[in-house]
């Protein structure tokens, strides 16, 4: 089974990941951990774009794989890929709700996280709601080609 799971932040990917993972008993991987550098000083540095792909490359070739993120644009050949594509979409209250309680909770080290800072907080409570404006029109048009895979 090969599943994509894409949505904004704070739309509930990593928790489905994680629940179909369990019951599924299939590899979840992190599009974040493919796309950002964690060894990096600073928050926000990109990892570069072949190491990147070349990572997304590894995992497209396993038998199983359950993918979530929100990007789109460098993981077109994961929806062509996969056997089911799940978009998340919810309201605005609740991502953001779910942002800033995640935000607190790492700065609490009651979860594992990155070094966000207010704001990079700030930042991505602004970017998520750009997200859900253009991104996920765009998203939803590019899926348009696999009908019979999406769910929303």
């Amino acid at each position: 089974m090969k599943i994509h799971i894409i949505g904004g932040p704070g739309s509930g990917k990593t928790v489905l990941a994680e629940t179909l993972s369990k019951q599924l008993g299939v590899a979840h991987y992190d599009l974040d951990e493919l796309q950002w550098d964690n060894a990096a000083n600073g928050y926000g540095t990109k990892r570069d774009p072949k190491e990147r792909d070349a990572l997304l490359g590894q995992i497209l070739e396993q038998e199983d794989w359950i993918i979530e993120g929100v990007y789109y644009a460098w993981c077109l050949q994961c929806f062509e890929d996969a056997d089911r594509i799940y978009v998340l979409n919810v309201p605005r209250r609740t991502y953001r709700y779910r942002i800033i309680r995640r935000f607190v909770r790492r700065k609490l080290g009651l979860e594992k996280g990155k070094k966000e800072t207010l704001k990079s907080l700030r930042d991505l409570l602004n970017w998520a709601d750009r997200y859900q404006e253009k991104n996920l029109v765009e998203i939803r048009k590019i899926l348009e080609e696999y009908p019979d895979k999406v769910l929303s």
